[in-house]
């Protein structure tokens, strides 16, 4: 066997590999990714390390971090009311059986404006490693569906019809 020949068959041996521990997908090059025993599990501890919790389960904040998962991530009909509006967050868990695992990944790289609004941190999930939004979505997948859809955007200038928080940005002396 020619060398370029074994060269090619090693490499395409080595993708093979590659392709078979990662399920078929490539990691991006260059972007860290959490490590642990299953993906459902590294997505367990996106939502938490990433604080979703804090404004997609009520009973978060009340129980000091305690609540049981089968209260996670099931929205809040509180809204959050700012200068451009006022936004709820999302029950995640109806989001993401309503999506497939491709819609997901693509909702956190190019967010549609009728879900994109503050406070979400788009700028922070927008750039986390795709294996990790997949492990975000089989974790949430995995708590099965639960809760009630939360109420829409409600743009500036209008008066919610829920419960809502509003939040003032005070400008510094001298500002």
């Amino acid at each position: 066997m020619r060398r370029n020949t074994l060269v090619g068959v090693v490499t395409l041996g080595a993708v093979a590999v590659v392709l078979l521990v990662t399920g078929g997908r490539l990691p991006a090059a260059g972007i860290p990714y959490v490590q642990a025993e299953s993906p459902i599990e590294a997505g367990r501890y996106l939502i938490v390390a990433g604080g979703c919790n804090d404004c997609h389960t009520p009973e978060w904040d009340p129980t000091h971090g305690k609540a049981a998962p089968s209260q996670w991530l099931k929205g809040n009909s509180v809204g959050i009311m700012e200068q451009e509006g006022t936004a709820y967050s999302a029950n995640l868990r109806l989001a993401a059986a309503e999506m497939t695992e491709a819609e997901w990944v693509a909702m956190f790289r190019h967010p549609k404006p009728e879900v994109s609004h503050k406070p979400m941190p788009w700028q922070n999930v927008r750039n986390l490693n795709g294996r990790d939004i997949r492990a975000i979505y089989q974790f949430i997948r995995s708590l099965g569906t639960a809760g009630e859809k939360a109420p829409k955007f409600v743009p500036a200038g209008e008066e919610p019809k829920t419960a809502y928080m509003k939040i003032t940005v005070v400008p510094a002396k001298g500002q």
